[in-house]
């Protein structure tokens, strides 16, 4: 297997192990640099192992139906990898603060269901680096935390 596809193979259980239904977050300290960066449009950036386990630990109480799956095949070239994937959650758990625009009390049940596309870097073997492109508008729409389009008064 060529290293573009080693790198697809990493980015796939990566993936199916920390995005996927169930997750293993041992899948960090396998597969993650010890310093990699992880970014999305709707939360914090999160740097390293510790923080990385912390964030999905918090995500899935709060939403333990999370689920994310990729909706193509992975695009692979040199040490990137490109991913589009789906998914979402249920608000049914704690209050969860970690959306840079509010936090949402706890149990909402609210719903999100979002479209998105990652680019990761491996390299030797690692993730070093995950930058989401996300639909983060729906899904702060649907969770009550922004208003939707038309909904700001009179223009």
């Amino acid at each position: 297997m060529g290293n573009e596809e080693n790198n697809k193979a990493i980015v796939a259980r990566w993936f199916t192990e920390f995005w996927g239904k169930n997750v293993n977050l041992a899948v960090i300290d396998d597969i993650a640099s010890p310093d990699m960066l992880l970014r999305y449009s709707m939360h914090e950036p999160r740097r390293g192992h510790a923080d990385i386990k912390a964030f999905m630990r918090d995500f899935r109480a709060a939403f333990p139906d999370l689920n994310f799956w990729g909706t193509t095949d992975l695009i692979a070239e040199g040490d990137y990898v490109v991913g589009q994937w789906e998914g979402g959650g249920t608000h049914t758990g704690p209050a969860f603060n970690d959306f840079l625009v509010g936090g949402l009390p706890a149990a909402t049940g609210r719903k999100m269901h979002f479209t998105g596309t990652t680019v990761l870097k491996v390299i030797d073997g690692k993730i070093v680096e995950e930058l989401g492109l996300d639909d983060g508008v729906t899904a702060l729409t649907q969770l009550g935390l922004i208003g939707a389009a038309g909904q700001h008064g009179d223009a």
